[in-house]
């Protein structure tokens, strides 16, 4: 083969090569290694406990969770054959305490809880259902949880970004000199403050140890054909609508 046939050969090679699409295996492994990324990143993120390398898990997602404090929560276990599973484990890594682990050994019917607080239990026995319930949320229950069920060719994983919702109390009174006081008292994620009609309004925040916010929304009208206004209350698990009537008793009601 002579110098012109080799490089038009070579040349042919290389377009093949670049042309070739990505497969669908690499995509997954791609989404596992930014999972695995973001638990090296995440403070909370029991590191201690986290299989290193493990050529049999398969790729998971982070599934952010949302509850309401005071309800009952559960999280799933991985969707795999119950007679297939030989170790069952949770790892929780909560914001305010130490990691800790629940887990089970189906073999000999053993079961170990490594955590302290009483509300997070076996939603049944864990020879029954592998997934885990949260009873009377509360804030100390933000963190991050993950199920890891083992078998005899494949480890499966589900994780969760678990968040506690606190919906605030709502106040509105009047103030000095045409002015009323919208309040939201202690709240999770941060609540919103709308006025009808618009004032001359300032807003102050102030964030709490446990992770509550407080809103503070002052607002003044100048002109006296203004009488009523009301307050619009918005946070993640609903609103709240408020009428006061500027220099008179207020009325709260509820919707």
């Amino acid at each position: 083969m002579n110098a012109l046939e080799r490089t038009s050969v070579l040349g042919l090679l290389i377009s093949i090569t670049i042309l070739v699409p990505e497969s669908s295996h690499s995509i997954m492994a791609g989404k596992w290694q930014e999972s695995r990324a973001y638990q090296h990143q995440d403070p909370q993120y029991n590191h201690h406990q986290e299989p290193q390398d493990d050529p049999y898990l398969i790729p998971f997602d982070i599934t952010t969770v949302s509850v309401q404090i005071g309800t009952k929560a559960v999280l799933h276990c991985p969707q795999t054959p119950s007679k297939k599973a030989k170790f069952i484990i949770w790892e929780i890594a909560l914001i305010s305490q130490p990691p800790c682990t629940i887990s089970y050994r189906v073999e000999n019917n053993e079961t170990h809880k490594g955590c302290a607080d009483e509300r997070i239990t076996w939603a049944s026995t864990p020879d029954q259902s592998p997934d885990l319930q949260i009873n009377a949320v509360a804030l100390g229950h933000d963190g991050h949880y993950s199920c890891q069920i083992h078998t005899l060719m494949k480890n499966f994983q589900q994780e969760y970004s678990f968040h506690v919702i606190v919906p605030p109390e709502v106040t509105l009174v009047q103030g000095e000199n045409r002015t009323a006081v919208c309040e939201t008292i202690a709240g999770k994620p941060i609540a919103q403050i709308f006025w009808t009609p618009d004032g001359d309004c300032k807003t102050v925040t102030a964030s709490h140890s446990n992770g509550t916010e407080t809103v503070r929304s002052t607002c003044h009208w100048e002109h006296n054909n203004v009488s009523d206004v009301f307050c619009f209350v918005s946070y993640l698990t609903g609103s709240k609508l408020m009428s006061i009537e500027l220099n008179q008793e207020s009325e709260n009601p509820d919707i």
